[in-house]
């Protein structure tokens, strides 16, 4: 028989692995030394690497050498203790050894009867979590990719669970902090732009129980099937915990599913701190959980927790005729839990990290990260440079460098990011950003076992003795000069047309340019309504933006009146403008008017398209957006 290609020699495979051990180890310690971020052009990298398949062997001590010089450095190292953006990743050395094990053996760990020894490991790792989040002995869960994954997998077991196929009548909603994963998973199902629902947040960042149920009871009341509110443990932007006890009752007396997305934040729940920040976790009908993330486990591992298991089985399961010898067990199958049949097994290098180090290490990381990030706070607030835009919460927090008294806001930002892009191309630290009340705002996010007070420290002093005078403000984009015959005609000859400097009169559009005005009113049209017609209702999902030509309008939410509208005034920006994947906010207030009123109607594309166009009206549009969310206890329009 000829000899396998393939095959190595036991000798020649532990040279190989005592190579890569080495590689690693040295890699590893030499890690703090070394930059946090290192990036290269798509052209110079395939210099590098973009080389046809070699058709004879090649030593491997020289591929490594290759790995070690020309990909390896080139990445953003999440594990390097000064990385503070996004949401940093740092794994632990037995976790990945745990990897190597898993896929050295080649474990398919979808079916019992091919993976008894695995999948006790995933029931066993499983139970603890179970235990951590106050779930009933009736849970279940898997472990998936990551907290997406979880996400999708969660939604999916909701709709088999409540409704069944796909249909047109179902609803789902979600605050506008959710992770993107959301809408993804939601674009994925089928779900169209009108069933996902993306209701405003508070001046917290957290979901309001009485907007929830004021949606919810909308879509019942027209004859909807609401079945899925997503929440968080813990924001991407700020760290935000939604209040799930108040949720939960919101749902359970609608019959509808609360999901709880705790993906960044719901494993702070093994410590004190964490615990009382989310004490009715366990209330909710599914939870994400996310061990590369609190846990320390290298990437990919994520979980879904189902309260009520035999829900997630139901929604998951099949079994075609090559399937049959499995089918017939005492223990678990997976694959009948989630979305892959072959899967590798994760749960070994979670048992196995945290059986090395004990669960105590772990809750001493976690308090120590949500120390390390409120010391920062500290020494934010108490440096006159810079600002405090959204407070520490379960390790992470924003903020941003100050200007002058007369320094315009949008100038500021502009400086701000600036920052950010000089610091990670220092490759000294990494930062992120996000837009928190409208304004570009710093995130700082302290999750690596690895960091130290001193490189918390570090950060914020870098962002507060950024040289000001070296970062240039980019020039405002021209207004330019009006097009002739630029007009939207009125219905009514008699009526006064409406052309580009009209435009220029409202709020948020003082900038725009000929061009631009040209194509924006190309899409709109007029509409005469009399007094006492409601032009916009609360919750429809229609994304038309208005301006007002002549008349007055009355904004009101739940009958109460908000804000009063006249002529050169503008809304439904907030329902025109995506939040993500298509999905939008919709309606948060009934507009109706008080007077006979002309308004001109433009579709939310033409707006959309604009924005992209236009930064300072795309800023100043997302403000007035943001203004009237949180204008009052209950959004505006």
């Amino acid at each position: 028989m000829d000899p396998d290609p393939l095959a190595l020699p036991p000798d020649r495979m532990r040279e190989m692995g005592y190579a890569v051990v080495d590689m690693l180890v040295a890699r590893i310690a030499a890690l703090r030394d070394g930059p946090v971020l290192q990036t290269e052009t798509l052209d110079a990298m395939r210099d590098r690497l973009a080389t046809p398949p070699a058709s004879g062997p090649t030593e491997f001590a020289e591929l490594l050498a290759r790995l070690d010089q020309d990909v390896l450095p080139y990445v953003g190292h999440f594990d390097h203790p000064r990385f503070f953006g996004y949401i940093p990743g740092a794994g632990t050395w037995p976790a990945a050894l745990g990897d190597l094990i898993a896929a050295a053996t080649n474990i398919d760990a979808g079916s019992w009867r091919e993976a008894v020894g695995p999948s006790t490991l995933e029931l066993t790792v499983l139970e603890w979590f179970r235990e951590w989040i106050d779930y009933p002995e009736s849970a279940a869960g898997v472990l998936v990719s990551g907290g997406s994954a979880a996400n999708l997998t969660a939604i999916a077991c909701a709709r088999e669970a409540l409704i069944g196929p796909m249909s047109p009548r179902i609803v789902m909603y979600t605050g506008d902090q959710s992770h993107s994963s959301v809408a993804r998973a939601a674009r994925l199902l089928g779900f169209r732009p009108d069933q996902l629902r993306v209701l405003p947040t508070d001046d917290d960042f957290r979901l309001r129980p009485g907007d929830v149920a004021a949606a919810i009871d909308a879509d019942l009341a027209s004859d909807r099937l609401p079945f899925l509110v997503s929440a968080n443990a813990g924001t991407t932007n700020t760290g935000a915990v939604d209040p799930i006890g108040e949720l939960a009752d919101v749902c359970h007396d609608r019959g509808v599913w609360l999901h709880v997305d705790g993906a960044y934040g719901a494993f702070a729940v093994l410590t004190e701190r964490g615990r009382a920040a989310m004490p009715d976790l366990g209330r909710a009908d599914s939870v994400t959980l996310d061990p590369h993330k609190w846990l320390a486990m290298p990437f990919e591992v994520g979980c879904l927790m189902v309260r009520e298991g035999p829900l997630l089985e139901r929604a998951f399961e099949l079994h075609p005729e090559y399937l049959s010898e499995g089918a017939h067990h005492s223990g678990v199958n997976f694959a009948d839990r989630g979305l892959q049949l072959t899967r590798a097994s994760r749960a070994i290098k979670v048992w196995l990290a945290i059986q090395t180090f004990g669960l105590d290490a772990f809750r001493a990381t976690i308090d120590r990260a949500i120390d390390q990030t409120l010391a920062a706070q500290t020494m934010i607030q108490a440096d006159e440079r810079l600002e405090l835009v959204t407070p520490a919460s379960l390790g992470m927090l924003t903020f941003r460098r100050r200007g002058g008294t007369d320094e315009p806001a949008a100038g500021m930002d502009q400086r701000n990011e600036a920052i950010v892009r000089s610091l990670a191309a220092s490759g000294d630290v990494l930062l992120t950003a996000t837009t928190i009340q409208g304004r570009y705002a710093i995130r700082l996010c302290v999750l690596n076992h690895t960091t130290t007070d001193d490189d918390v420290a570090f950060a914020i002093d870098r962002v507060a003795e950024a040289d000001m005078s070296e970062l240039a403000i980019a020039a405002p984009a021209p207004a330019g000069r009006p097009v002739a015959g630029t007009t939207v005609e009125s219905i009514d000859p008699a009526g006064p047309a409406f052309d580009v400097e009209g435009l220029r009169r409202v709020a948020g559009f003082e900038s725009i340019t000929a061009d631009q005005a040209d194509r924006f009113l190309a899409a709109a049209r007029e509409e005469r309504h009399g007094a006492g017609e409601a032009v916009t209702e609360r919750w429809a999902h229609a994304r038309t933006f208005y301006v007002v030509l002549d008349g007055e309008l009355a904004v009101t939410v739940d009958g109460v009146e908000v804000n009063r509208l006249g002529a050169d005034a503008s809304f439904g920006e907030i329902a025109a403008i995506d939040w993500g994947r298509d999905f939008s906010y919709g309606r948060t207030a009934t507009v109706t008017t008080t007077t006979p009123a002309r308004l001109l109607a433009i579709p939310g594309a033409a707006l959309r398209e604009l924005m992209l166009d236009a930064p300072a009206i795309d800023a100043a549009i997302r403000q007035t957006a943001y203004e009237r969310m949180h204008r009052v206890a209950a959004p505006t329009t």
